[in-house]
């Protein structure tokens, strides 16, 4: 299994390893806000963001891994990503027909596969 696909968060102040449900939340990239949270996944290993760039990509829709998230702030309601808005930007475009899809999930892993954080402890990694 990609780790790029895994949700890592941790941290969590709260000490659940349970996820909030992050539809509708702000999505912040490293440079700057990307979009809203469309709709996420949470299973193991296949956990993504979809995300509504809204008016700053054309209206795109955008597949993030769940990888690249860094942390979600519940009361501002804030997902925080490890990539930039260049890197969201030239991703391949939201295919929802696709979206299960071994092809394209390699596609769009691939893309972000150059995030900087490596596999860490949280919900869906256990400690090595």
């Amino acid at each position: 299994m990609a780790t790029i696909w895994v949700w890592r968060l941790y941290g969590r102040e709260n000490g659940t390893t349970m996820l909030p449900d992050i539809t509708g939340f702000d999505v912040e990239a490293s440079d700057g806000s990307i979009g809203k949270v469309d709709e996420a996944t949470y299973e193991n290993g296949e956990g993504a963001l979809v995300v509504d760039t809204g008016f700053w990509i054309f209206g795109k829709k955008r597949m993030l891994p769940a990888g690249v998230v860094q942390g979600v702030d519940e009361d501002d309601r804030r997902v925080f990503v490890s990539c930039t808005k260049a890197e969201v930007k030239e991703a391949p475009d939201y295919d929802e027909r696709r979206r299960n899809d071994a092809e394209y999930r390699r596609d769009v892993g691939s893309h972000y596969q150059g995030d900087p954080i490596g596999p860490q402890p949280g919900p869906d990694l256990p400690p090595a």
